[in-house]
């Protein structure tokens, strides 16, 4: 299996250094705050985001040479990402992020959620300060996106009548946007050729959907030591993804367990069983390679690079992690 390390090998410098800034960019001013911060900024995350802006940086750039604001770029990018990510521990109550206790069972839901304003107010200080528009426009549609998405999940909550357009839309708000507008913004600080930018987008997207299709089938099949969070949490929630689609329509009962939202004992371990028993999770493994090989082609338009063959081989490794 293809590891992190290996993989985002031309740019591990830059991610070293964007460790390093994170802490420091948060600033001292707020001690409380900051301490919330670091506390996720150091759990075991692998900077997928940032790396992403790096690669996608250094393939359109045409001597392959990081600047200052592709840095600042991917910087701001993790920041919204674990911004994200210390609402969304609020909303779902979660005790485990990344195999360390959240935010929020560590400092209390006020001060996580001021640690994510904080962390989006200065995200968007330091974008407004890349003084490129266009870019402030992508990366301020992701910070719309990740409400939109958050309010759209919690409105269909232990709701057996989700589309599956509707559960792609929710999917691209919550991960995809970010993946795919950072990517485009870094072809357009590169000042790459129109086609290039809508290219990366168009990568970043799909890579941005597979990777949380397979995300979902996750909480389906690795448990919680593996996942660093309680395995089943999504459904628990009522939050209904690719695998329990697939389902519903095989399995009756599961509709039954889902509406009561798992009021009654064994409700949830049943439900699960259901799910695994269904042939559900094989037909979103399915899906979630449809989307991981429909972002291969837009890397096309790049030069032959060490950073393009990362890119590619990201792809893989999203799929790699099901198995």
């Amino acid at each position: 299996m293809t590891s992190v390390t290996s993989l985002f090998s031309p740019v591990e410098a830059d991610l070293c250094v964007l460790t390093q800034n994170l802490k420091a960019l948060i600033g001292a001013q707020h001690a409380v705050l900051s301490a919330a911060a670091e506390h996720l900024f150091a759990a075991n995350g692998k900077r997928i985001r940032p790396a992403i802006v790096f690669l996608v940086s250094r393939a359109t750039l045409p001597d392959h040479t990081i600047t200052a604001r592709h840095c600042r770029l991917a910087e701001i990018t993790e920041m919204i990402h674990t911004a994200s990510l210390f609402h969304d521990d609020v909303v779902d109550q979660a005790q485990l992020r990344r195999g360390v206790p959240t935010v929020n069972s560590v400092f209390g839901n006020r001060v996580a959620i001021q640690a994510g304003d904080f962390l989006f107010a200065q995200a968007s200080w330091y974008l407004a300060d890349l003084d490129n528009l266009e870019v402030v426009k992508l990366l301020s549609q992701v910070i719309k996106d990740f409400a939109e998405g958050e309010i759209r999940q919690g409105f269909n909550r232990f709701d057996t009548s989700l589309t599956f357009d509707d559960y792609l839309l929710k999917t691209y708000y919550k991960t995809a946007s970010l993946i795919a507008n950072s990517a485009k913004a870094a072809a357009v600080l590169s000042e790459a050729p129109a086609a290039t930018i809508e290219a990366m987008y168009t990568y970043g997207k799909n890579l941005g959907l597979a990777f949380q299709i397979v995300d979902d089938i996750l909480d389906f099949t690795r448990s919680t030591t593996e996942l660093g969070k309680p395995a089943g949490s999504d459904l628990r929630d009522g939050n209904l993804t690719a695998p329990v689609l697939f389902a519903l329509p095989r399995a009756p009962y599961l509709h039954t367990l889902i509406e009561r939202e798992f009021s009654e004992e064994g409700d949830l371990d049943t439900a699960l069983t259901l799910v695994r028993q269904s042939g559900a999770i094989e037909e979103a493994r399915d899906l979630a390679k449809q989307y991981a090989k429909a972002a291969l082609p837009a890397l096309e338009v790049l030069p032959p690079s060490e950073p393009r063959h990362a890119l590619s081989q990201l792809t893989d490794y999203v799929l790699e992690r099901l198995y």
